[in-house]
């Protein structure tokens, strides 16, 4: 059975942490053990050009730090996602309530396997959005060993027809010239591209490099509906200094909660 999530929100329940983000302007519920958000969802979130007013689909919510961080730069918008793992939409919907954002931000509980079926009444009606968003599973479950923990197990692993799937649920919510953001590795980059062509152009790629001369530890791939414009690949971000700070570049997405201009 799922844990019970009080709504005091003073209350941390056993086995969740309570995590700040953007310098300590929300407190994030996270499972000690599992899946856990990071850095990424937060670039991710800072990433996506909303304007006020506008509408945002995530898929595969998580613990919702990318959602919230979203939120918390965009007061005048809404966000809706998708999460497989009932544990995970409610302390989805538990972090928005104790972060004032409980009306702004829809959960549904739906495997996105199942997302596209015409049955599947739960969902928004295609084209609904501006925007979509989503850091997908990173690691190919026929190459790499499942995690103990289901739910890590479950954010982690994928199977090779998945990144397509991801990909097309995004197209399908996003109405006309809407913009795609993903955050990946830069491994699964030709997969990326694969999946978006065609549905995609006027596609942007930003490298995240942890230290100057690094090889990028992720990407960031922003793309727009329908469009034929051709691809460009950007300078990216270096997230840190000589030391283990953050570059001022970083610090100002993470901490102060600036935008990642893709565009």
């Amino acid at each position: 059975m799922p844990q019970m999530i009080t709504a005091d929100s003073h209350h941390v329940p056993p086995s969740l942490t309570d995590d700040g983000f953007l310098g300590g302007r929300l407190h994030i519920l996270q499972p000690e053990k599992g899946f856990r958000a990071g850095i990424d969802s937060v670039l991710l979130a800072a990433a996506v050009p909303c304007e006020p007013g506008e509408s945002v689909f995530e898929a595969g919510m998580g613990p919702g730090v990318a959602a919230l961080c979203l939120l918390a730069r965009n007061p005048e918008v809404q966000v809706t996602g998708i999460e497989v793992a009932t544990r995970y939409v409610m302390i989805c919907e538990e972090n928005a309530r104790r972060n004032g954002m409980q009306d702004r931000l829809h959960v549904i509980h739906a495997d996105l396997r199942d997302a596209l079926r015409r049955d599947q009444n739960v969902m928004p009606a295609p084209g609904s959005f501006a925007h979509a968003m989503c850091n997908p599973p990173f690691f190919d479950e026929a190459k790499s060993t499942s995690s103990p923990h289901l739910l890590k197990s479950q954010a982690h692993a994928f199977g090779p027809d998945d990144l397509e799937l991801w990909v097309k649920l995004l197209y399908t919510m996003l109405g006309p010239r809407g913009s795609v953001t993903l955050m990946h590795r830069p491994e699964s980059l030709c997969q990326i591209l694969g999946a978006m062509e065609n549905r995609f152009g006027d596609i942007h790629i930003a490298p995240l490099f942890p230290r100057r001369g690094a090889p990028a530890s992720r990407i960031l791939v922003h793309g727009i509906k329908g469009s034929k414009a051709p691809l460009q690949i950007l300078p990216g971000l270096v997230l840190h200094g000589d030391g283990n700070e953050f570059t001022k570049e970083a610090d100002a997405m993470l901490r102060s909660g600036g935008a990642f201009v893709l565009r």
